[in-house]
């Protein structure tokens, strides 16, 4: 069985950013990088297709990010909570 190649984001996006480029063909840039023809050219149809992203404001990533941390931070006061409580009722108890 062939092992998969995993590649890093900035790989990717080095390789699709030379095809667009234009100075070299898809083949030409996928026989330099021993790449699947096919897989660069989804490569680049995702990169064009996900390139407004990196235009957008980041408030909705930042709001969630701060509402995820809020509830930990909640979730980590209630067992702090019950665990003063266990520990007094044991102290009590003895």
């Amino acid at each position: 069985m062939e092992k998969r190649n995993h590649y890093t984001a900035e790989f990717k996006a080095k390789v699709v950013l030379e095809l667009l480029s234009e100075e070299s063909t898809l083949n030409q840039v996928a026989a330099k990088y021993q790449l699947n023809p096919q897989m660069l050219s989804q490569w680049k149809s995702d990169f064009i297709k996900n390139a407004a992203v990196v235009f957008e404001r980041g408030k909705d990533k930042t709001g969630k990010l701060k509402k995820e941390m809020e509830e930990k931070e909640a979730r980590y006061q209630q067992i702090i909570g019950q665990q003063s409580y266990e520990i007094e009722w044991c102290c009590l108890a003895h």
